[in-house]
């Protein structure tokens, strides 16, 4: 199992460590209730170092991106991301990742923890076009600084303007006395802030000006449980749960990332399927009654048949009531139609609803 850089760090401040995707991962601090609301209210630091990074180069960087992601990368300019997937030739997804225009012909692929040798192989078994390919996934931590008052409690570590970072945006530059180090407003939670990627050896040094610079807004460090419950109440994807080898971004509600006005991986039979209609489709939900989803867990009708499945389930901390994602038979899929969930052999019923579950006050 590997460790980040910061590992010790955690072990030291009393996190409850539990493998994740290869790595010994700080999963809870205080207790997944707190730590969220710390997110949704403050700020608070993950450690995301998990996440592979990828340097493509060359004069064919963009041919070969747009070759094997799903989303229009030609749209990108120079300190913008994109969000995008890797179709596979089955119809469903090898993974979700983010596509960093660095400089002209220079792009960043991040990626999944457990998808890194996977994607790897993916990517390099379509490179034909002699693009330089860099896997700086050991080398480099990442830290996602996330909430309402991040940009505040961080802006005296940099001299760029941390606010006119937006979304989806980033800027390479000084941070916490370290230059070069890419400033990226791609959030997971829904509750602003930004990534900082940099250097091994440099993230101790910055993990610790972060929370000297944080302390008196209550900055706290945040486990990959709350992480969880964050992105859910914002009806974010997680790969392995919500999406996989098997299911389609079109069925997933990510065709707003799949462009057909390009050809990539299996896109015509993709074209196919926008064109026929999915049979099922991702959509979330709401429990009517106290009751609390889990992944797996079925999803029938009224008369007991089973019409899909849980793929994410929690009791929202910041709503108290029970949500989810699952995959249902698309007359269904419709905003308030009503579905059941089979817990423990009762079906309590749900109402489909639009996303995110959590609406900004």
């Amino acid at each position: 199992m590997k460790n980040t850089a910061l590992t010790h760090i955690h072990e030291s401040l009393g996190a409850k460590m539990l493998p994740f995707a290869g790595f010994n991962m700080p999963i809870l601090y205080e207790g997944v209730n707190a730590e969220h609301e710390i997110v949704r209210t403050a700020v608070g630091v993950f450690d995301v170092s998990h996440m592979g990074e990828f340097l493509l180069s060359g004069p064919n960087a963009l041919a070969l991106i747009q070759k094997v992601t799903s989303n229009d990368a030609a749209t990108l300019t120079i300190g913008r991301a994109q969000y995008s997937c890797l179709p596979n030739n089955e119809g469903g997804i090898v993974d979700d990742l983010l596509v960093y225009k660095m400089k002209e012909d220079e792009y960043l692929l991040v990626v999944n923890a457990s998808n890194i040798d996977k994607d790897w192989n993916w990517i390099s078994s379509h490179n034909d076009l002699g693009v330089e390919m860099q896997n700086l996934s050991d080398d480099y931590s990442l830290l996602a600084i996330q909430g309402p008052k991040a940009v505040e409690a961080m802006q005296s570590l940099s001299s760029l303007d941390l606010s006119q970072i937006e979304y989806y945006h980033f800027q390479v530059g000084d941070f916490a006395g370290i230059n070069d180090v890419i400033i990226s407003a791609t959030g997971y939670t829904g509750a602003g802030g930004f990534e900082i990627y940099c250097k091994n050896a440099d993230v101790e040094h910055i993990w610790n000006q972060v929370f000297a610079a944080g302390k008196a807004f209550n900055i706290q460090p945040i486990g990959l449980a709350a992480r969880d419950t964050l992105r859910l109440e914002m009806g974010f994807c997680l790969y392995g749960n919500d999406i996989n080898d098997t299911t389609s971004p079109l069925e997933a509600g990510l065709g707003w990332i799949t462009k057909f006005n390009k050809e990539f991986t299996n896109s015509a039979n993709l074209k196919k399927q926008k064109e026929a209609g999915v049979t099922k489709k991702l959509v979330g939900f709401e429990m009517v009654e106290r009751a609390v989803p889990r992944h797996d867990y079925e999803i029938v009708d009224a008369d007991g048949n089973t019409i899909g499945i849980v793929t994410s389930g929690t009791m929202s901390p910041s709503m108290n009531k029970g949500i989810g994602l699952g995959y249902v038979s698309s007359e269904f899929s419709s905003i308030d139609s009503t579905i059941y969930i089979r817990i423990r052999k009762n079906d309590v019923p749900a109402k489909v609803v639009k996303l995110p579950f959590y609406k900004k006050q």
